[in-house]
């Protein structure tokens, strides 16, 4: 018997490092919708053509270490003009430990970097969030 995957077993690698991350969301990709008919189109309804295939910014979101400043070095590469670009592997874990299903996001950059909401009477952990833009992102099942 086969069971669906645990979404709790993954990993994501850029740059050949591997790091840490308590949620990625925003794995998700769209075309647009292209309508199109002729005058002479016996049909009254329009033809329905792909469009531009779109990605939403993916978040990624971790508790803060102490003297790991990654994510904020990265977003520091944002200057007017120029950005640091990475092409992020995203895995989803089998039993095995084995990537099962992988997205790979082409050509990523920090658009946004979230820091933790610090709070005295809080009995969490402090946590940090880099959304990122991209421009393509393929799923693949190994």
């Amino acid at each position: 018997m086969t069971y669906p995957l645990p979404a709790f077993h993954f990993l994501a690698e850029w740059g050949g490092a591997r790091l840490g991350f308590t949620s990625i969301r925003g794995l998700n990709q769209r075309a647009d919708v292209i309508e199109y008919r002729e005058g002479s189109d016996r049909d009254p309804e329009t033809r329905k053509i792909p469009g531009i295939s779109r990605g939403d910014r993916i978040t990624l979101v971790r508790g803060i270490i102490s003297g790991d400043g990654e994510l904020a070095q990265w977003m520091n590469t944002l200057r007017i003009g120029q950005v640091e670009r990475r092409d992020l592997t995203i895995s989803l874990l089998n039993a095995d430990h084995e990537p099962a299903v992988v997205w790979r996001v082409r050509a990523a950059w920090p658009a946004r970097l979230v820091g933790p909401e610090l709070d005295a009477m809080a009995k969490t952990v402090a946590f940090e969030a880099i959304e990122v833009v991209h421009e393509g992102i393929r799923m693949e099942s190994v």
